[in-house]
């Protein structure tokens, strides 16, 4: 004990000291030395990871398009949203979604909104995702698909037999779970959305801020 510990919810987490111990393409790991209330100083692991898009597209017969895409370190292909990482320095989120939709599913939209912002691990890890709502379906082109994405299936379902498929466990993909689920929350509720470009204050940035950095010294 270092003196009265502050009263909760006011303490500071200090971090003192903080050392990188792997950076690869997509994720980082580094240790660092916190503060806590009573004044010991305690080891905490954090996984950086790039920020991400997903988009929950909703075409005019109130089907969402959904993907069927291998995941390996599951060894099995799950139904999810069309998503992506942010992993170009200042890329703005919404043009990264637009991307997405088009690689993965060949659509373009004409009525975009932010559906929900979801931190996925906040306990070990920064990552974090925007989920939108996009309508106004139309075909664009689709870039030659490579790696797991050749092997991408596109699925739609009404957005009812895909909020129970999710609530049955038959869609475990956590960004698609709380997309679908945000939709269907939003829409019996009459609740409004947030425009395409409303502000995301906890979008990850620590390793783009990394990698940009080494190509800029390599």
């Amino acid at each position: 004990m270092t003196g009265a510990q502050p009263a909760p919810g006011s303490h500071a987490f200090r971090t003192v000291d903080s050392r990188l111990v792997y950076n690869g393409a997509i994720v980082a790991l580094r240790l660092d030395q916190v503060e806590m209330p009573d004044g010991r100083v305690v080891e905490r692991e954090v996984v950086e990871h790039h920020g991400a898009v997903a988009v929950v597209a909703l075409d005019d017969d109130g089907q969402v398009v959904l993907i069927r895409q291998y995941r390996h370190p599951l060894g099995e292909r799950l139904l999810e949203l069309p998503a992506g990482l942010i992993d170009i320095a200042g890329e703005d989120p919404l043009a990264a979604a637009q991307r997405e939709l088009a690689e993965e599913t060949g659509l373009a939209a004409h009525e975009w909104s932010v559906l929900v912002d979801v931190a996925l691990s906040p306990g070990f890890t920064d990552e974090a995702l925007r989920v939108y709502l996009a309508r106004g379906l139309t075909d664009t082109e689709r870039p030659a698909p490579e790696h797991e994405e050749a092997d991408l299936e596109l699925v739609r379902m009404p957005l009812g037999v895909a909020v129970r498929a999710a609530l049955a466990g038959e869609i475990v993909n956590a960004t698609a779970v709380a997309g679908l689920l945000a939709l269907s929350a939003a829409d019996t509720a009459e609740l409004p959305l947030r425009p395409a470009d409303a502000p995301w204050p906890g979008l990850p940035s620590a390793l783009l801020r990394r990698q940009t950095a080494q190509r800029n010294t390599d």
